[in-house]
């Protein structure tokens, strides 16, 4: 190369770092909405039990305790198909960023022709020659200098929705946690249903066996048959209906699940799952942290502002270069010899004169995406801030609830005892047996799925506050 040929391209190169250092942004400024909820929760709501657990550093181990489950979570970590369709999802938009960051740089290329060609003697210029080229190059065939930062807000848009489609991962993955763990515990309600359903047909058996002989016997009247009758086919139906939807559950848990994982240790009851039930709520402002889908639509929101911005840029003047540099000869073994050399530079200015509103509508488009993503944002708060509400107002209530169960449960198999004593005395009517077993059997159904609904809310608070994230609890200051 010769000194004249150097001294161009440090020019060139000179004048593209400048550009490219003075490019500028016409992105808005990132200024998050203010979320719409309260600062924080409410008081009487708010109480935890002591010590009270930061949800988010609780790893899903340390929060179910059951070691079925746990296997059951594992498999569905490994194995569930929507979940591999988020990771794909993942990687497909991981792979659209780095091709949208690697427009941002020059592309190089090696190109090397060699020509062969003959043409009339009468073409003009040209003659009656024999056409002989060998060419060998290093080209950058279009590079835009970004002055108004479009590549880099398209960069920065591409990078937004791949950390967004990432968070939608980990926010799915907290799901699909909360979702077996309620498919396993209601399984573990309806196991202890139907086997107190099933103690229940034995005595109404039995009951109705004794109440068949002294019918017979005419030591009771039909009327008390018939009542009994009843009540042992309604239980009968009662035991159907349970295993129907023990065997829907259980269909439920392996297409979760995706691929059963063979022989598991034994169930634990509900009262022995040991959940964690000494979550505290922390401020409002947390979720901002430890949501990942409130994650997610922030990274969506900065996306949205970076579209705007090369939305923008679009009707400003656009600067591309194409260069190249090699050698030329006719002959191919003088390629390498002196004065060969040759190079091309071509700079090209476009400017936008007419097209029909295309740009202004891009930049509405833009627009109209990011006020989408602001109410979605803030719509997204707003649930997630209730969810906790609930959850917190749940466990309260939940609590109090399973106490009277309890107490009813109680009273109701004192009043069976009482009624059968008193029946077997003459003092009442067999009718007053059947209502107070009745009673019982219902309450003692109540008390389970009330029992169940606790675990329940504990489980739904948990992936309200962001649990669910890491596998094992968080030592104090370390980052999620």
């Amino acid at each position: 190369m010769d000194e004249l040929s150097l001294f161009y391209w440090r020019r060139v190169a000179l004048i593209i770092g400048a550009l490219t250092v003075a490019g500028c942004s016409l992105a808005p400024a990132e200024r998050m909405p203010v979320p719409p909820i309260p600062p924080r929760y409410d008081a009487g709501a708010a109480n935890a039990p002591e010590p009270a657990l930061d949800a988010a550093r609780v790893g899903w181990r340390d929060f179910f305790r059951d070691p079925r489950l746990q296997r059951l979570i594992e498999a569905a970590l490994a194995h569930n198909r929507d979940l591999q369709v988020a990771v794909s999802r993942v990687d497909e938009v991981r792979a659209q960023y780095r091709i949208q960051r690697a427009s941002e740089l020059p592309r190089i290329d090696a190109s090397g022709t060699v020509i062969r060609g003959d043409v009339p003697g009468n073409t003009p210029l040209i003659g009656g020659d024999d056409i002989k080229q060998h060419q060998l190059a290093i080209l950058v065939p279009s590079y835009e200098l970004d002055f108004w930062g479009r590549v880099a807000n398209l960069r920065r848009a591409a990078l937004a929705e791949y950390l967004a489609t990432d968070e939608a991962r980990r926010s799915f993955e907290i799901s699909l946690i909360a979702q077996v763990a309620d498919t396993y515990l209601l399984q573990r309600e309806l196991d202890e249903r139907i086997a107190l359903a099933t103690q229940t047909l034995r005595n109404r058996e039995e009951s109705l066996r004794i109440a068949r002989r002294r019918y017979e016997l005419g030591a009771t009247s039909e009327l008390a048959l018939r009542q009994m009758q009843t009540l042992t086919g309604s239980t009968r139906a009662d035991l159907a209906a349970l295993h129907q939807d023990s065997d829907r559950n259980r269909h439920l848990m392996q297409q979760l699940v995706g691929e059963w994982p063979g022989a598991l240790p034994p169930p634990r009851s509900l009262a022995g799952q040991g959940v964690v039930t000494t979550l505290g709520p922390g401020l409002p402002s947390d979720l901002l942290l430890n949501r990942p889908d409130l994650r997610a639509d922030e990274a969506r929101l900065r996306g949205a502002n970076a579209n705007i911005g090369a939305a923008r840029a679009a009707f400003l003047p656009q600067i591309t270069l194409t260069a190249s540099y090699g050698t030329a000869s006719a002959q191919l073994n003088d390629l390498f010899a002196a004065g060969t050399s040759s190079w091309l530079f071509v700079p090209r200015l476009t400017v936008p004169l007419f097209d029909y509103g295309e740009r202004r509508a891009n930049l509405d488009l833009a627009w109209a995406r990011r006020h989408t993503a602001v109410a979605q944002y803030e719509s997204d708060v707003q649930q997630a801030f209730r969810e906790v509400r609930d959850g917190l107002t749940a466990r309260k209530w939940l609590r109090l609830q399973v106490e009277a169960l309890r107490y009813t449960v109680a009273a109701e198999r004192a009043r069976v005892r009482l009624a059968r004593h008193q029946y077997d005395n003459g003092s009442v009517a067999f009718i007053e047996v059947l209502d107070a077993q009745r009673a019982l059997f219902t309450e003692q159904q109540r008390l389970v799925q009330m029992r169940r609904a606790e675990l329940t809310n504990a489980v739904d608070l948990y992936r309200a506050l962001g649990g669910g994230r890491v596998e094992r609890r968080l030592p104090t200051g370390a980052s999620t």
